[in-house]
């Protein structure tokens, strides 16, 4: 779907929640085979048991990629993606842990370089069934200004 927003049209505050993902062993083996980490952390459930963890945990790239993925529900031909900034993962997630994403408007600032248009920073925040925040992350986002009538 395509929806388009100028920078004045995002309001500090204002919040959205994804629909939810359960996360499979199937997701694990993608991924590792993808990104070539195939640490045991996240490969061998017997070496898994002995970690304070007692199970296999999500490689967080996984976790970031497909909470990301969960937001890529509306296409804004006004806005692109500047990047992430403070990434942290925050608790472990594991197999058959099902997983959404909330994202709020955080931030509306100039931007330094373009007077055109803004940056909207969206504070992103996986979560998983218990409600836990299992990752965070600060998407910037450049914004086309609204066009000034003639």
């Amino acid at each position: 779907m395509e929806q388009l927003r100028y920078f004045e049209d995002y309001e500090v505050g204002a919040q959205r929640l994804t629909t939810g993902r359960t996360i499979t062993e199937t997701d694990f083996i993608v991924h590792a085979g993808h990104t070539g980490d195939f640490f045991p952390h996240h490969m061998d459930a017997e070496f898994a048991k002995t970690t304070p963890f007692g199970q296999r945990i999500a490689h967080g790239t996984m976790v970031f990629s497909i909470g990301i993925g969960l937001t890529a529900s509306v296409i804004n031909p006004a806005a692109f993606s500047y990047g992430y900034d403070r990434l942290r993962f925050i608790r472990p997630v594991f197999i058959g842990d099902t997983i959404h994403t909330r994202v709020t408007i955080h931030l509306k600032e100039d931007d330094p370089k373009r007077a055109e248009v803004g940056r909207v920073v969206e504070r992103t925040e996986v979560i998983n069934q218990k409600g836990e925040v299992v990752l965070a992350a600060d998407h910037i986002h450049i914004v086309e200004r609204r066009p000034r009538a003639a």
